[in-house]
């Protein structure tokens, strides 16, 4: 019976997909008239994408592009009139009466040549925010043994667009103020391009969307992404390798492994929130199905939850129903739903009417993936700090701390096959990559939840690192750790009861990313995401695609830094 309904909702979010999607193209072709849109200069190719693509799905509708100068757009838009500008500073973001939304982002990025000749030690230790920032703080250094740590004297050419947000970006990124940057300025991307094509040792930085051939898309030839170290550690780690490709960097961009200094949005404004339902339809169409062509374009789109926040901004929906099309959607969704109301009363009864079909079966009994689970699953022993990375520290009598990993996220993999240890001897401080645990390969790197020295770590993992999973709090523990701030860390941790109510939120969180992951990595997996009564399946993660490993890195451990 289980099987069914989950069959039946499948069906129901398919239908609901497909019916969304033809309600985007077929309320379109009922819409006439005209709309003008004000943009500033940059974001010309990017609205003129969107205008011929809305314009191909609504014929009798006319959107006029219409560019104006930077900082005079405030003063031109009129009340239900839009405007697109990239600029956090522009005037129409200000002001009681304007209103905004974020429809997209752009990204800024340092490029150099291919035929330089440190190009295979820069794709091994890429470029950190400090050693950046070194060269423009020292001009009279400015070399790539600066940049790369060694002793190359050869000195670093660099180039910038004129464009006021590249160089505010890489101020923020770099920690410095805006007037120490002063490299070579070039008026377009174009020409920054050509610079760095004569000068195999130069970089430039530019936005993405400035030297995107969007025809590919990719870059032109002999330029590519200068790899950016984003912890600074000195090596492209596996979570940093996003620089190969466009399609790669883009996803890596919007998954939160580049750094968000880099980024920025773009957003729609107008004198007062949109009525008018041509342009509602318009900006919900932007943030929906539009989407779809920012990448390449050299933009990154929205997730899922943004877009959706951006939706109830707008409150669009409701503006849209006026179509036949919609009111075949709502018998559609009406008719799922009373199947779908069948099937789970025929379950309950059937679960109800069972003469203890199952009790026979002893508490414990059910393992693995069939089993689900959710916070009041989750061990948490007393007397144990716990740290929001998902791991734990407890002081010994003897005032040394042993370290390991909670119960939470051995549930989340399934069971551990390799992990990998530092080495007694070796600092961390709180925040430090401390552990990599691995299953067949795909891997959750977690963090220090206490500073000092590492003076032992659990030989018995190097053999059996099961006992992760079956006692992670007594012969699973990883690490002893001699302290050098306990007390005042210890501020920062929490004691079980505490972290059992954070773990509540945890969860909400961890339902909402799987659905959306699944969907997008592993679909054939998400009939099976939820268990009966709400819980999760258990060890959700063991089976899932690499990629979905990479997403709950970067949301639910990295995050919590």
């Amino acid at each position: 019976m289980k099987t069914w309904i989950f069959f039946f909702i499948g069906i129901f979010l398919l239908g609901n997909n497909v019916s969304s999607q033809q309600a985007a193209n077929n309320t379109g072709n009922s819409r006439e008239g005209s709309i003008s849109v004000l943009i500033t200069p940059d974001l010309s190719t990017l609205t003129s994408k969107w205008a011929a693509e809305y314009g191909r799905l609504n014929p009798k509708m006319k959107i006029n592009v219409i560019q104006v100068g930077a900082g005079e757009l405030a003063g031109k838009l009129q009340s239900g009139a839009l405007g697109l500008v990239s600029k956090e500073s522009d005037p129409a973001l200000r002001g009681k009466a304007a209103w905004n939304m974020v429809v997209a982002r752009d990204v800024i990025v340092p490029v150099m040549n291919t035929t330089n000749p440190l190009l295979a030690e820069i794709n091994r230790k890429g470029v950190s925010a400090a050693a950046l920032a070194g060269i423009f703080e020292n001009p009279n250094n400015s070399t790539w043994g600066t940049l790369l740590g060694n002793n190359h004297n050869n000195p670093v050419h660099c180039y910038i667009v004129n464009d006021p947000t590249v160089k505010a970006g890489l101020a923020d990124f770099m920690k410095l103020n805006p007037s120490k940057i002063n490299p070579v300025t070039v008026e377009s991307g174009a020409a920054l391009t050509a610079a760095i094509q004569k000068d195999p040792e130069a970089i430039g930085f530019c936005k993405l969307a400035s030297i995107l051939d969007k025809n590919i898309p990719s870059l032109a030839e002999n330029i590519k992404l200068l790899p950016i170290d984003k912890n600074g550690n000195g090596t492209m780690d596996y979570m940093e390798k996003i620089f190969d490709n466009i399609p790669a960097f883009s996803r890596g961009v919007w998954i939160g492994k580049y750094p968000k200094s880099l980024t920025g949005n773009i957003y729609a404004v107008s004198a007062g929130k949109p009525a008018g339902e041509n342009e509602t339809a318009l900006l919900s169409w932007i943030i929906s199905d539009g989407q779809q062509f920012l990448n390449q374009q050299g933009y990154s789109d929205l997730v899922s939850n943004e877009r959706q926040s951006q939706l109830d901004k707008l409150a669009a929906v409701p503006a849209l129903s006026v179509s036949s099309v919609y009111s075949r959607q709502s018998y559609l969704k009406l008719a799922l739903l009373i199947i779908l109301a069948i099937l789970v009363i025929g379950s309950i009864i059937d679960m109800v009417t069972r003469p203890g079909r199952n009790r026979s079966l002893e508490e414990g009994t059910v393992t693995g993936n069939a089993a689900g689970f959710d916070e009041n699953s989750v061990i948490l022993p007393k007397g144990l700090y716990f740290d929001k990375t998902h791991t734990w520290a407890f002081m010994e009598k003897d005032g040394s701390v042993k370290v390991g990993i909670d119960d939470f996220i051995q549930h989340i993999t399934g069971t551990i096959t390799r992990i990998e240890m530092k080495n007694p001897g070796d600092k961390v401080k709180k925040g430090d990559q401390l552990l990599t645990i691995i299953r067949n390969g795909k891997q959750l790197h977690l963090y220090a939840p206490v500073s000092g020295t590492i003076t032992a770590h659990n030989n018995a993992l190097v053999t059996d690192t099961s006992m992760i999973n079956t006692d992670p709090y007594a012969g699973g523990w990883v690490y002893m750790i001699d302290p050098v701030n306990w007390v005042r860390e210890t501020r920062f941790l929490t004691m079980a009861d505490s972290y059992k109510s954070w773990l509540k939120d945890e969860f909400s969180r961890l339902r909402d990313f799987f659905a959306v992951a699944l969907a997008a990595h592993s679909p054939e997996y998400a009939y099976v995401t939820m268990q009966d009564g709400g819980l999760l399946q258990d060890h959700i993660l063991s089976d899932l695609d690499p990629k979905v490993w990479e997403d709950f890195q970067t949301k639910f451990i990295d995050k919590a830094w």
